[in-house]
């Protein structure tokens, strides 16, 4: 049971072999395909976004306007106004992750973000481009992050050391907490699922079939509200976590 559950989420490789590095082979897989074309869908939105517009804006232009004022209020309460540079890359992981989110929901796709090593290299780039971020605009003093004013001397290097690693642990908090809501939804739905074909194949029972299907149906609704609201939690937390490099608000 339980291997069938994980089934969805195996990564199949694509083809021959594209090369070999420490004698491990590397190929193109099914997450390398969904990436991608995540990453059509997004450049798409925008092209079609961006043509020629209209007295009445369209569908498309609707959409992507309204995806943009979102990281914009979003960037600017949880970051400020310093932090408008940062925008492009803000908006590239909130609708990156939401299309990864999306794409996941459709039967014989493969939820990208519900694999711990996508979602943790999505952010630590992040958390490369805050420390980077944090050097360039405060020099050396960025690390004062990491002790914060007003304290007992005799308190500075514990409170320093804890600190740190409250800061060295938030990528991956942003990685589980991501991994987790997606993985755990699609489970729940696959569970409800199994439920539905295991009434239906259960002689007199089959009318009760009705109630997991009901719910299932609740929950794919509800699953594709939860692949919004992730990217999105992921995007503010970002711009708090960006707060951080450009204001020293530890």
């Amino acid at each position: 049971m339980a291997a069938s559950l994980l089934e969805e989420f195996k990564i199949h490789d694509i083809g021959a072999p594209l090369f070999s590095v420490g004698g491990h082979a590397i190929s193109f897989n099914t997450s390398a395909l969904f990436m991608i074309v995540a990453i059509c869908a997004c450049t798409a939105l925008m092209v079609l976004a961006m043509r020629p517009q209209a007295v009445v804006p369209g569908r498309w232009q609707i959409l992507a306007e309204k995806l943009y004022d979102l990281v914009t209020d979003m960037l600017e309460s949880g970051a400020g106004e310093r932090a408008k540079p940062f925008f492009p890359l803000l908006f590239t992981i909130f609708t990156f992750v939401l299309f990864c989110n999306l794409f996941g929901m459709f039967p014989g796709s493969l939820s990208v973000t519900s694999h711990f090593i996508v979602n943790l290299a999505i952010a630590l780039f992040l958390f490369v481009v805050i420390i980077i971020a944090g050097f360039v605009r405060h020099g050396w003093h960025f690390l004062m992050l990491f002790t914060p004013a007003g304290i007992p001397k005799v308190l500075i290097l514990p409170m320093t050391l804890i600190e740190f690693i409250s800061f060295a642990v938030r990528p991956f908090t942003l990685t589980v907490r991501l991994f987790a809501n997606m993985l755990a939804g699609h489970i729940l739905l696959q569970v409800f699922s199994g439920m539905v074909i295991g009434l239906l194949t259960a002689g007199w029972l089959a009318g009760l079939s009705i109630l997991p299907m009901a719910a299932n149906i609740a929950m794919t609704g509800f699953e594709f509200f939860v692949a919004f609201l992730q990217a999105y939690i992921y995007a503010i937390l970002a711009s708090v976590y960006l707060r951080d490099a450009i204001e020293m608000h530890g």
